[in-house]
């Protein structure tokens, strides 16, 4: 029978699919009709093999990808599906619908379960749930779902009434998020940040290595030896490091970056902003709730200061005086407040609150924390060296590169599974710590001083003073440097250098 004839596509509960359509859905297929999909990069990122076994024999039915534009999740979709084709998957029980690219789904009531059910009956040949019993399910990869107003509660009509496996990607976490309460038990989830300085190297110098640290290894991060490991492991990769950790100062760590090595900065930085910081803004903060329109010059300039104090928790004193001045306009804390946490939203940024302890009201605004400084380079026009040499060539640039090496540490924490981060504001008695890490009811103070010479004394403060109250539970610190050769001597505080914490993962 052929699609146009399909008794599903007049079903009146779902409503005819377009003749168009079919065609996209068709032509976004190819393996259907044997032909092969597009060719596709031979580095895998680093949730490749994690996916592969969730989407085959995880204990819920689907898996969420999410992450900021331009990481690679619709690339990690395209080489999970050429391994199932490739280790024997027949090609009719695949499915690939990327629903920011059809336009022909207006208007559409319920497109997941619309497509799921013309696949099945116009491709498949048979049902979903006869597929499963004859020990060959469906599976079925749906690309930036959260542009689809009510994705979670079809996507659970979907795994509740068909045996079938399921992979969803998403780049704004709100909506993601808001979704995840319809698919409670159904559902889980894995976040794709910018690469990994390990993944750097391997797509750059194509020299691969193991991680040291594991999502399974949060548990061992109140160990002290965990984070002295840690560093000898930076130090016996310390040239191949030094290398991906200049790469990364120099174009970031947006896969494209380091695809096209050969793109210079100028042209780089202006597709920075266009596929990922003005896509977000104009497609994914577009509307509110109950379609309100938000105003896109306000996120805009919103970002810039975020992107300006990347690093640093600035407040209403500083957002809104700036704001009124370069908008000329009369604009409320609250608002800027509730844009900053949709900019949290599209994962471009993390906001780090401040610590709640002994039941005090938190009264210190978040600090900043961005994706990856290259977005800032391309917002403001402003490039700022992160590695060693670069610093040592633009001295003048020390400042902003610490606060740029604290944004880089605060949202490559922020991003671990089930590991608490916060930051902790000054008080009366007690100095600021960077970031405070909670594992159970463990914590660890941990202080950015990245700069050349570094005061055994002056510069850990801080952490001593976070260290000597007993009911903050800390046993030690991590004092985070620029250079390896870094001595304190404390014993309960630990020196490791910025690239060598974040080559650990």
């Amino acid at each position: 029978m052929s699609s146009k004839q399909s008794p599903l596509l007049n079903n009146p509960l779902f409503g005819p699919l377009p003749y168009e359509l079919q065609e996209n859905l068709r032509a976004l297929n190819p393996w259907w009709s044997g032909q092969p999909g597009p060719l596709l990069p031979k580095f895998r990122r680093w949730p490749f093999e994690r996916l592969c076994s969730l989407l085959k024999s995880g204990v819920a039915p689907t898996t969420v990808l999410r992450g900021p534009r331009r990481v690679g999740k619709t690339v990690l979709l395209r080489q999970i599906i050429e391994y199932l084709l490739n280790g024997g998957v027949q090609a009719k029980r695949i499915l690939y619908v990327p629903f920011d690219e059809l336009p022909t789904l207006r208007g559409i009531k319920e497109p997941v379960l619309a497509i799921s059910r013309w696949y099945e009956n116009s491709v498949a040949g048979n049902t979903m749930n006869a597929l499963a019993r004859e020990g060959k399910p469906a599976f079925l990869f749906f690309d930036e779902v959260q542009n689809l107003d009510s994705w979670a509660p079809q996507t659970k009509n979907l795994v509740d009434n068909n045996s079938v496996r399921v992979m969803l990607t998403g780049s704004s976490s709100l909506r993601i998020e808001a979704g995840r309460d319809s698919l409670a038990g159904r559902v889980t989830s894995l976040n794709l940040g910018p690469m990994l300085l390990r993944e750097i190297a391997g797509l750059q110098f194509q020299e691969l290595v193991s991680p040291y640290w594991s999502d399974r290894d949060n548990g061992n991060l109140v160990r002290p030896d965990f984070w002295i490991e840690a560093r000898r492991f930076g130090a016996i990769h310390r040239e191949i490091r030094s290398r991906a950790f200049a790469a990364f100062s120099e174009r970031g760590a947006y896969p494209f970056a380091h695809e096209r090595s050969d793109v210079p900065w100028h042209e780089l930085a202006d597709h920075l902003n266009e596929t990922i910081i003005k896509r977000a803004i104009q497609h994914d903060l577009r509307l509110g709730p109950r379609g309100q329109k938000r105003d896109e010059r306000l996120l805009e300039e919103v970002f810039r200061l975020c992107c300006r104090y990347a690093g640093q928790a600035p407040g209403q004193s500083v957002f809104v005086p700036e704001l009124k001045q370069a908008l000329a306009a009369n604009i409320g804390w609250q608002r800027v407040l509730s844009y900053m946490r949709f900019l949290d939203g599209t994962l471009l940024m993390r906001l780090i609150d401040p610590l709640e302890l002994r039941l005090k009201r938190r009264k210190a605004p978040a600090k900043v924390a961005l994706s990856d400084h290259s977005l800032r380079a391309s917002w403001l026009q402003e490039v700022v060296p992160l590695d060693p040499q670069g610093l040592m060539d633009n001295p003048h640039l020390s400042d902003i590169a610490g606060h740029l090496a604290e944004s880089t540490l605060g949202y490559f924490l922020a991003s671990i599974p089930n590991l608490d981060m916060a930051y902790f504001p000054s008080r009366a008695s007690e100095p600021e710590v960077d970031f405070v890490v909670t594992v159970g009811t463990r914590r660890i103070p941990i202080e950015v001083k990245y700069r050349r010479r570094i005061d055994p004394h002056e510069d850990t403060i801080g952490i001593r003073a976070f260290l000597e109250k007993t009911v903050y539970n800390a046993q030690f610190g991590l004092l985070i440097t620029l250079e390896d050769d870094v001595q304190v001597t404390d014993p309960r505080i630990i020196p490791i250098s910025l690239s060598s914490i974040l080559w650990s993962r």
